[in-house]
């Protein structure tokens, strides 16, 4: 057979650009907040501008010590922590840990959080004119115990947050709800949310659980439960990813939960996300997002994917 006649194959050029809301981010995978640190902890690893972005541990108008120790233990297909958002306060990482972002190239998105509406409107303010691509407003962790003090698990309480966290940033800045999973109506908190003036959604934060030593006969966290994280919870997440995406089908969505490889990244994505966040696995791979970002770049060409718009929302037919 001729070179004429026989099959080329040529190289798929995959564009992974991702789009949410107004945030154009050159690829779709970023890291989760809590397992990045507050700064450039991975650059050892990999070069963190090659991330569509760095989504830091959560930061709040001032210090906060966190819950006592121990604060983490392994689960099957996971872990389960009770760090309390421990952080320095919104002053000192404007300081000292996004210049070295920024020196770096790398995108960042700012998770904030606050015991109080007005906390979380004080440290928003703080970021209005921050070099920061988003604001991802965490009002779902569930590390702090007591329910009642969680806005994610209600409409009302979610809309009051996200409200006083758009006063603080302004018009002008992109902010992203983070929400819980540990509800009973998801899709009705995120309407909230949106109404409230969120630009795009996070789903989903850790699940609510416990981990009991049986030796000593107590919890093994020095704060009783925390959040469960890891692959155990993947499913969880594209559940929620897929009936948010179906009750609101213009709203941009930012998948987290369990991804480990750029399969799982997939996943999320065809349940309709628009990007994608890297978590737990970094504990145990520092490198893990740089490499799910390898794997689904790689997944696309050999499924001959040209751009992320042919993934997301796929499995909705």
């Amino acid at each position: 057979m001729s070179v004429l006649h026989r099959k080329r194959h040529f190289p798929v050029a995959v564009d992974l650009s991702a789009r949410i809301g107004t945030v154009t981010l050159p690829n779709p995978i970023l890291t989760a907040a809590g397992t990045a640190g507050h700064g450039a902890e991975l650059r050892p690893y990999f070069d963190l501008s090659e991330l569509g972005a760095v989504v830091v541990k959560s930061i709040s108008a001032q210090a906060w010590g966190g819950n006592p120790a121990p604060r983490v233990a392994e689960v099957a297909a996971g872990m389960i922590n009770s760090v309390g958002l421990q952080n320095p306060g919104v002053d000192h990482w404007l300081a000292n840990d996004l210049p070295e972002l920024r020196s770096l190239d790398a995108r960042t998105v700012a998770s904030i959080w606050g015991f109080t509406v007005d906390e979380y409107e004080a440290v928003a303010t703080r970021l209005r004119s921050a070099a920061v691509v988003a604001v991802e407003v965490n009002v779902s962790c569930p590390n702090i115990e007591d329910r009642r003090h969680m806005f994610a698990h209600s409409p009302e309480g979610t809309a009051k947050v996200i409200a006083a966290a758009r006063r603080g940033l302004g018009p002008n800045v992109a902010l992203w709800a983070k929400l819980s999973p540990n509800v009973t109506s998801l899709t009705d908190i995120a309407a909230a949310a949106i109404e409230a003036g969120a630009d795009a959604l996070t789903l989903v934060n850790t699940v609510m659980g416990m981990v009991i030593d049986t030796e000593a006969r107590r919890p093994k966290l020095g704060a009783g439960g925390g959040g469960m994280s890891g692959p155990a919870i993947r499913p969880v997440a594209v559940r929620a990813i897929y009936e948010t995406r179906r009750a609101h089908p213009d709203v941009p969505i930012i998948g987290a939960g369990g991804v480990a490889h750029g399969v799982d990244a997939v996943e999320l994505l065809m349940a309709g996300a628009n990007a994608v966040e890297v978590g737990t696995a970094t504990f145990y791979e520092p490198a893990a997002p740089h490499r799910v970002l390898a794997e689904l770049r790689a997944w696309c060409r050999r499924h001959r994917i040209v751009t992320l718009d042919e993934l997301i929302g796929a499995a909705h037919g």
